[in-house]
């Protein structure tokens, strides 16, 4: 079926998770796996096909970039926020889980979702308000974001949920001590910051967030540990909410998830990294999303130094984040989208291949 697929489109991509969630279950022998899976694909499918008409009502719609693409300017009637459909179901999950099993790991996990999920839908609102691409300043939102992180890190650590020695491979590890704390900071906060960065094409954070809570779910039960095992099938249900949403936000995107949920969507990957001790392999992982960020940190770091020596910024990349750079090169974006998917599905096969021999 997948052979008369011509491109690598939403249809290809969720026959190939459905196809490697029934094989993760066969392996594991548990088909909660992949009803939990199909379960919270269905749940993002239905609140969003019956929300976008709420959004439409409500008028938000998305504001564009003035010092973006000028090809983007045919999205502006398109509504945002989209990631309500995604967060919501997922806080709903987390406050069951935390009643029934009385887990004070999912209650801090909540905490940090909703957090970001409030940052994120706050800075929707003010760019509504103001009828601007920006809501919140950088600065205020690099504030709020880092309380949120801090306090949950802190909470985390005292209650030694954070393992200092962080594992590469079931025999090596690197010890980190105090250090785990601002290491923990700058993966919660980081990540956050390059999946919002990365929602900058239709279907692009959608898919590769779909694809990367796979990975992460996956790597957790190669772990082996019991008490882990709650945060794959979160990671889990994320994977399909995510796939569910992308449903309308493919190419061309019919809803835009907006701050509010890839801020929250980050933050999510970040805290069940640190909660499971999955440092190493979220990095692997969540590759593009950290490339995309990095693209933007050599831009502005370069324009500023070459403006310092000759009086003139120069740029490395056409734009950033790095998917403009190829927009403007020609490239189409939903090609750029589907090219990225495949990228990050060979991280999630290097990382658990990396899991299974060292």
């Amino acid at each position: 079926m997948i052979g008369k697929i011509k491109r690598f489109n939403f249809n290809a991509l969720f026959l190939v998770n459905i196809f490697v969630f029934i094989l993760t279950s066969y392996i594991f022998k548990n088909p909660f796996l992949i009803a939990t899976y199909i379960s919270f694909f269905f749940i993002s499918l239905l609140s969003t096909k019956f929300g976008l008409s709420k959004i439409y009502d409500l008028g938000l719609f998305q504001n564009i970039r003035e010092d973006g693409p000028s090809f983007h300017l045919t999205k502006i009637n398109i509504p945002t926020a989209g990631g309500i459909f995604i967060i919501a179901p997922f806080l709903i999950l987390l406050v069951f889980i935390s009643i029934k099993f009385n887990s004070i790991k999912i209650l801090l996990l909540f905490f940090c979702t909703l957090g970001f999920f409030l940052i994120g839908f706050l800075d929707d609102y003010l760019s509504f308000k103001n009828k601007k691409n920006t809501g919140l300043k950088s600065k205020d939102k690099f504030i709020l974001q880092s309380i949120i992180s801090i306090i949950f890190i802190l909470l985390a650590y005292r209650a030694n949920f954070i393992n200092p020695l962080i594992m590469i491979s079931d025999n090596f590890g690197i010890q980190t001590y105090l250090f785990i704390i601002p290491i923990s900071f700058l993966t919660l906060v980081g990540l956050s910051n390059s999946v919002n960065l990365s929602d900058g094409l239709d279907g692009l954070a959608a898919g590769c967030s779909s694809i990367t809570f796979y990975g992460l779910g996956t790597e957790i039960l190669l772990k082996g540990e019991k008490e882990l095992i709650i945060f794959s099938f979160l990671c889990y249900s994320m994977s399909g909410l995510c796939m569910g949403f992308l449903k309308f936000n493919k190419f061309p995107a019919k809803i835009f998830m907006g701050d509010t949920g890839s801020l929250s969507i980050g933050a999510i990957l970040g805290s069940i990294s640190i909660l499971t001790n999955s440092f190493f392999t979220v990095f692997i992982i969540s590759g593009l999303f950290i490339i995309e960020s990095i693209s933007v940190i050599i831009q502005v770091s370069f324009f500023k130094i070459s403006k310092r020596f000759f009086q003139q910024g120069k740029r490395i990349f056409l734009m950033t984040p790095i998917h403009h750079h190829f927009e403007l090169k020609g490239i189409k974006e939903d090609k750029i989208v589907e090219n990225f998917w495949k990228i990050n599905i060979l991280l999630v096969f290097l990382s658990i291949v990396l899991e299974v021999y060292l």
